[in-house]
């Protein structure tokens, strides 16, 4: 598996952070080191937070959604349980 920047992941969190879909902003690279994603994970809970930026509402979802930018994340490639498809533009976020 080889994520790309921009693509939608639903990532598997653990038991206390569940399953949530995640934007994928590592940079592209094949011959990576270590199988691990930096990812931005989603939420529907607006805290009107400026480390928040609105996506509006994904057609996946039921409720208006924002990239939580605080939640910077680096998870295994493992964790990643499928892509959702759905791509963003690196610059959307």
């Amino acid at each position: 598996m080889n994520p790309l920047p921009g693509e939608l992941y639903l990532v598997d969190l653990g038991m206390v952070g569940k399953v949530r879909p995640a934007v994928v902003i590592s940079r592209e690279d094949p011959d990576s080191p270590r199988a691990l994603a930096i990812c931005l994970p989603l939420t529907t809970q607006n805290r009107e937070s400026a480390y928040e930026v609105s996506l509006g509402k994904l057609k996946f979802l039921d409720k208006e959604s924002w990239v939580n930018l605080q939640g910077l994340m680096s998870v295994g490639h493992e964790k990643l349980i499928r892509e959702v498809t759905l791509t963003l533009s690196p610059t959307t976020v």
